[in-house]
């Protein structure tokens, strides 16, 4: 047992998915073990047709695409409401807190900072609770936690006080909350995601709307320390939102392959016809996946998920790959050298998260000199075709080795299709439109779900039985793992993709916290000043419907748009102070909102075009993290600029300059991803000709 409690011997791997639970403890039989009786192999292969129906009875989850899950869509936009309309509402309280500890704006702009700042650090943490208590249990929690926060700033004595209890405390809570607000309706959600995700998350515009004058209103007339109080009354309402946020019940593969079936017909492909270019190129995306999922395994040694005994989600198999059931034929197979698979067995570093492949992957007779398999029939150059059985990364144990352990295991009766693990999506974070991604167009619905989902493992599946009271299971530690592996870090697209975000988030905040202190003095009334925040909350909203809308069409160039956009924004924001008149202060605030809204909502659609979908949870943490240590910056280092020049003009020059500079360093993305591509020899996915 290794010091972070994963077990170091290779008794880990995946359930087979059945019905029948009688392997659920068993180790994985030695090489050795492996060689059994002629009889035991009839025995075993007499039951394959057995095999195929209790792999049917495999669960999977698939949104439903409606029913409850728009009662969770109104769920998510409350709980967006809420949280993002108080993050942006606190320029409101900056001259009575600075008054009240005799401070300057700058100073009490932190508690802010502080407070967006840490509930977008948070995500990952978040997310991995998530995967393992479920989003309604996490959401209610933070709902508590930020409740008691902002209840506790009442009693603040110093602005310190106020940057741990409503900043950091009140951000974590905040944290909570958001994630599964944001990702749980994309759970629900297939056909109608983009709507379903467009709705949820303009709750956002429209807590900026409400909130900035209600907050304005709380102040002048209760004070900021009752203000706070009332805040925590509100956000216990979170409690019941979050409460709309139940899991999803998995569905028989069986029943899912009836309904497709009838639905519309099976197409068999005809290998023997395809064009022998056709052929090449098939056999060069084999090879290139081959290898560059022995590249990630390799990689992920010396990172985080080799700290936490757990590799990236991606590094896992598919649900697809491991059940391999009739409505997804799979036409390759990634095979280990039998040399190589015993070194594999035998050695300590083999940890119990790491797939083992199984001799019965490999088709019978189809080895090369080199003990692998190919990749294509030599005879026909037909595609290996998996046959229907229950594929098991850990190794099936014959019915004649097996036996004598069977009463014993029996008593588990829960297996890996029991279980709900939403981050084990690899599409989780995606909150457009599937009709991007090409894993979603080219095949069925129950296809693109088993080739996006990746199974807990035996470990993971043993935990959950046994009801462990453990620190840190699997099922937190290996999406906290996906989303905090910085060797991500070594991807060029992804560092210009995550500096670009930071920048932005520098500068975001700025414009919410000292717009209406900057119109106050100029001679704008106080009361039209408090509308300036919220005319950005309703362009914002505008915008992310409209930009939603137009990024489902598939001719769209994202990064053009969202380049195009941000660079809109930091430019007004930069030319924002040339007029104080009221309706230039309104026209800058509708241009800014209106460019904001793409970068929020064209952030995942990017990092899928240029890192691929499998990549997208990880680079969605780490992208959480860098924007959100440039959020506690920003707001606070603007500030510093008005005491020093006493005029919130240079504030808002810092503001859109650093905007307009993450907008430039985003224009060559598409050429720098192309040519990191090609020094990795990756070959893009694109469909091949039949």
């Amino acid at each position: 047992m290794s010091p972070n409690g994963v077990s170091t011997t290779n008794d880990g791997g995946y359930l087979p998915v059945s019905t029948n639970p009688s392997t659920n403890n068993e180790q994985p039989p030695t090489y050795e073990e492996s060689q059994v009786p002629t009889e035991a192999r009839e025995a075993e292969a007499s039951s394959a047709s057995s095999e195929t129906s209790q792999s049917d009875n495999a669960g999977l989850v698939v949104p439903p695409d409606g029913g409850w899950g728009w009662v969770v869509v109104i769920g998510s936009f409350a709980c967006n409401m809420i949280v993002d309309g108080i993050i942006f509402a606190f320029g409101m309280f900056l001259d009575d807190i600075a008054t009240t500890f005799d401070v300057s704006t700058a100073y009490v702009s932190l508690v802010g900072s502080l407070l967006s700042g840490f509930y977008l650090m948070v995500g990952p943490f978040t997310s991995a609770l998530a995967n393992r208590y479920g989003f309604r249990l996490v959401a209610i929690v933070g709902s508590i936690l930020a409740a008691i926060a902002f209840g506790l700033s009442y009693f603040a004595t110093s602005v310190m006080f106020l940057c741990i209890s409503y900043g950091v405390i009140g951000g974590i809570g905040f944290g909570f909350i958001y994630v599964p607000a944001v990702i749980t309706v994309g759970f629900y959600f297939e056909k109608w995601r983009a709507l379903a995700t467009g709705i949820g998350v303009c709750g956002s515009g429209i807590g900026t709307f409400v909130f900035a004058p209600l907050c304005a209103w709380l102040v002048n007339n209760l004070g900021w320390r009752y203000s706070f109080v009332v805040q925590a009354f509100i956000i216990l309402f979170c409690i019941l939102f979050g409460a709309t946020f139940r899991p999803l019940k998995p569905t028989k593969i069986k029943d899912l392959k009836d309904k497709e079936t009838s639905e519309q017909p099976e197409l068999v492909m005809d290998s023997s016809k395809l064009p022998v270019a056709t052929r090449i190129k098939m056999e060069e995306a084999l090879a290139n996946m081959k290898s560059n999922s022995s590249h990630s395994l390799n990689e992920n040694q010396s990172t985080i998920p080799r700290m936490l005994g757990v590799n990236n989600n991606a590094d896992y198999p598919t649900a697809a790959e491991v059940w391999k059931g009739d409505s997804h034929k799979v036409y390759h197979t990634i095979s280990v050298p039998h040399n190589q698979r015993v070194t594999q067995l035998n050695t300590q570093e083999k940890r119990r998260s790491v797939p083992l492949i199984s001799n019965e992957d490999v088709p019978k007779n189809s080895e090369n000199n080199d003990g692998t398999a190919p990749l294509l029939d030599d005879k026909d150059t037909n595609p290996i075709i998996m046959n229907n059985r229950r594929h098991t990364v850990s190794e099936k144990r014959p019915r004649a080795v097996s036996e004598s352990h069977g009463a014993r295991s029996r008593r588990s009766t829960l297996t890996a299709t029991d279980i709900n693990r939403p981050l084990y999506r690899d599409d989780i974070f995606f909150g457009a439109s599937l009709s991007r991604l090409p894993q979603y167009t080219s095949q069925t619905s129950v296809a693109y779900n088993l080739s996006v989902m990746r199974p807990p493992t035996k470990n993971d599946v043993e935990e959950e039985r046994r009801k462990e009271c453990r620190l840190c299971p699997e099922s937190v530690r290996r999406p906290l793992a996906t989303m905090l592996d910085i060797s991500l870090l070594k991807s060029a697209s992804f560092l210009i993709l995550a500096v670009s975000g930071a920048l932005t988030m520098m500068g975001f905040y700025v414009p919410f916290m000292y717009m209406k202190e900057r119109a106050i003095i100029s001679g704008m009334d106080t009361d039209r000043a408090v509308w300036l925040i919220s005319a950005i909350g309703i362009a914002n909203t505008i915008g992310r419907v409209v930009t939603g809308l137009f990024s489902s069409l598939p001719s769209v160039n994202v990064l053009l748009v969202n380049n195009v956009a941000i660079s809109v924004g930091g430019v007004a924001t930069i030319l924002s102070g040339l007029s104080t008149s009221i309706e230039y202060q309104f026209f800058y605030a509708t241009v800014f909102g209106l460019s904001i809204s793409c970068f929020a909502s064209l952030r995942s659609i990017l990092v899928v075009e240029l890192l691929g979908l499998e990549r997208l949870t990880n680079a969605f943490g780490l992208l959480l993290l860098f924007q959100g240590i440039a959020a506690c910056i920003g707001a606070p280092m603007a500030g510093e600029f008005f005491n020093a020049t006493g005029s919130y003009d240079y504030s808002f020059y810092l503001s859109g300059s650093l905007i307009l500079a993450s907008a430039v360093i985003c224009y060559p993305l598409n050429m720098v991803n192309r040519w990191e591509k090609r020094k990795l020899g990756v070959i893009e996915e694109k469909a091949v000709p039949v």
